[in-house]
Parts: C-alpha cells; structure tokens; sequence
C-alpha cells in the first residue's frame, strides 16, 4: 500500500476518528499536525483544503470521516 499521511490538529475528534478507523484497520499511516508543524499547514492550504482531518490515500483525498470515502480507496491500494 502507498504512504497513507493524515493530517490532524491537537484537539480534533474527527482526526481521533479517522487515526482509530485507520488503525482498526491495520493501515499504517502518517500523522502530520498542522498546529505543531507550520509547513504541513501550507500543505494543507496549497491542496485547497481548509479544515482537518485531511486523509491522503494514494490518488485519494479524504476530508473529513467519511467510511464510504475511505473503504473505496483503500480497496484501490490493495
């Protein structure tokens, strides 16, 4: 499976939602806080999102905790 990286921030509880689904899973993933780390902020920003959790799966954007979203791309991957 390709790098999957999450982008959270401290306090979110869709970003706890979206570690733990991934998790439960057994996918191996990144987490890129965008309060701790300015650069992953910019990144965030320059992909034109503008909240977190921002789930990167392959070719596959994820904002938010959207099961359907994040079933149908990791099926892409295996």
């Amino acid at each position: 499976m390709e790098n999957v990286i999450v982008y959270t921030s401290t306090n979110c509880p869709h970003c706890r939602q979206v570690k733990s689904f991934l998790g439960e899973k057994g996918v191996a993933f990144e987490e890129r806080n965008i309060e701790q780390n300015e650069e992953y902020a910019q990144q965030v920003w320059d992909m034109g999102m503008r909240a977190v959790p921002v789930t990167l799966i392959g070719e596959h954007r994820i904002l938010g905790m959207n099961k359907t979203q994040f079933e149908k791309a990791l099926a892409s991957q295996a």
